[in-house]
């Protein structure tokens, strides 16, 4: 639920390929994959939902012009070889449903926070946890995470469903740890770390 917090990044590090061309990942039944201008039309679909941004520190969108600028911002973080968000698609599809990505990188601890959200129509059926799952294990083995942070408004525990699925464990509550539409919330913050994880193919 994170802005995007890069600190001490170097354009010259070894990750800066990663970065720059998000790889392409796969699960059981998604598609991570780099975002696009032209995804623009089915991310707003979803992101213009109050109920999809009611726990997240974005705005719903108000137009199809501000989900292009959205992008343009995106698709500006690949060209800087900044961390940056994958579209989450269903296979044997193009359309894009939700969004994960890394909101937070801090290179000098091997350490960095993720984030997501996904359209209200597919909800509970376990995509994300998927995601997660396949982020978890690119971040661990490619770019080698030493640990992976995430964290969710206390009143969205479902978030805290899908980040215990996929192994994070649950490190307290950080109280009025950011302010969100207006008032400052408690969040949950959830980490896993390199010898927690078993990796999957």
């Amino acid at each position: 639920m994170s802005k995007l917090f890069f600190p001490g990044l170097s354009i010259h590090s070894p990750t800066e390929e990663y970065f720059r061309h998000p790889p392409v990942m796969e699960t059981e039944r998604l598609i991570l994959r780099p975002m696009k201008m032209s995804d623009a039309r089915s991310i707003y679909a979803w992101s213009k939902d109050p109920e999809v941004a009611r726990y997240v520190l974005w705005d719903a969108h108000t137009s199809l012009q501000y989900t292009r600028e959205y992008l343009a911002y995106i698709r500006g973080l690949y060209r800087r070889h900044l961390p940056s968000s994958w579209g989450i698609c269903p296979k044997g599809s193009d359309q894009v449903i939700g969004t994960i990505g890394i909101m937070g990188w801090y290179p000098e601890y091997q350490s960095c926070e993720i984030g997501y959200s996904l359209g209200q129509a597919w909800w509970g059926r376990g995509y994300m946890t998927e995601a997660v799952g396949r982020m978890i294990r690119f971040l661990f083995r490619d770019l080698n995470m030493n640990r992976i942070e995430a964290q969710h408004d206390v009143r969205n525990p479902a978030s805290g469903r899908v980040l215990e699925k996929c192994g994070m464990q649950r490190e307290g509550v950080l109280r009025s740890r950011v302010r969100n539409k207006g008032e400052y919330v408690d969040v949950v913050m959830w980490a896993i770390i390199r010898s927690d994880f078993h990796d999957r193919p």
